[in-house]
C-alpha cells in the first residue's frame, strides 16, 4: 500500500495518495482539504509542479467552499466510521464498518449502514473508499425509487419521459430536457421519499407544461395535492443536503 504524504509549502496544506485505479493525476478539494490523487508512476516532483500550476484554482474552490458551505451537513458525518450516522429517505442510520476480502468497498443496509472495506487499504484510505462506496449505492437507490414513483404517477396524464437518469448537480434537484429526458438529483435519496417523489412528480408534469405557470402547479397538484409541504421541506433543509457529499476536482 502507498504511503499518503502530506505537504505544506503553499498557502494550503495538500496530500498525496496513489491509486492503481486512476490513469492522471487530479486534485480532489473538499472544505478545508486538499488531496491530490495520482497513478504510482508519476514522480512526486512533477505533482508539486501540478498542484502549484493549479495553486489560484485551488484557493478559490477553498474560499467558496469555506464562504458558501456549512461547517457540516446533518446527513453526513465528518468522517465515515462505526458508530458514526447517515441520512437515508428521511431518516438518521447507524454506520458499521467491517473487513472484508473485497477488492473495493462495499455497501449493504439493513436497518442501518454496513461498509465491507477491503482488508488490504490502510486506515488512512477507509474515509475515502467508504465515501465513494455510499455514492454509488445511493445512486442505485436513487435510480430504483424513481423508476417507482415514474411508474406510479407516469400513466395518469401520459408524462412518460424517454430517459431517466440519475446524476450529481450541484444546483438543481431535477431537470426535464425539451426531449422528455428526466434528470434528478441523488441526495434526494437522503431526504424523505414525499420530497424525492415531488421533485418526480415535478419534472414529469414540465412533460406537459415547460413552465412554472399555474396550469403547471394545477397538474402538480393533482398528483401531490400536499406538494407544497414538501417544496417547503427542500426550501427550508435543501442547502444542507446538497452540500452532504460536497467536493470539486479538477
Amino acid at each position: 500500500m502507498q504511503p499518503i504524504t502530506v505537504f505544506a509549502n503553499l498557502p494550503f496544506s495538500y496530500r498525496i495518495r496513489r491509486s492503481q485505479r486512476v490513469s492522471n493525476a487530479r486534485i480532489v478539494v473538499k472544505p478545508g482539504q486538499v488531496e491530490v490523487v495520482a497513478p504510482l508512476q508519476i514522480p512526486e516532483h512533477k505533482l508539486h509542479k501540478f498542484v502549484q500550476a493549479k495553486q489560484e484554482w485551488v484557493t478559490q474552490a477553498l474560499k467558496k467552499m469555506a464562504a458558501s458551505s456549512p461547517q457540516r451537513s446533518p446527513f453526513v458525518p465528518t468522517e465515515y466510521k462505526s458508530g458514526a450516522n447517515l441520512a437515508y429517505q428521511g431518516k438518521m442510520y447507524v454506520l458499521t464498518v467491517k473487513p472484508s476480502k473485497l477488492k473495493r468497498a462495499k455497501i449493504e443496509f439493513t436497518d442501518g449502514y454496513t461498509a465491507y472495506v477491503p482488508e488490504s487499504i490502510s486506515l488512512d484510505e477507509h474515509n475515502h473508499q467508504i465515501r465513494e462506496a455510499l455514492i454509488r449505492w445511493m445512486k442505485k437507490q436513487t435510480k430504483q425509487l424513481v423508476e417507482q414513483i415514474v411508474e406510479i404517477h407516469a400513466g395518469k396524464k401520459q408524462l412518460t419521459p424517454r430517459t431517466i437518469t440519475i446524476k450529481t448537480q450541484k444546483s438543481r434537484w431535477g431537470s426535464c430536457g425539451i426531449h422528455n429526458d428526466i434528470n434528478i438529483n441523488w441526495l434526494l435519496i437522503m431526504a424523505p421519499r414525499e420530497v424525492l417523489e415531488y421533485v418526480v412528480v415535478h419534472e414529469l408534469c414540465h412533460i406537459r407544461v415547460k413552465n412554472h405557470s399555474s396550469q403547471f402547479w394545477s397538474l402538480v397538484a393533482e398528483h401531490l395535492p400536499d406538494y407544497q409541504i414538501r417544496r417547503n421541506w427542500l426550501k427550508k433543509q435543501g442547502r444542507s443536503l446538497m452540500v452532504a457529499f460536497v467536493q470539486s476536482s479538477t
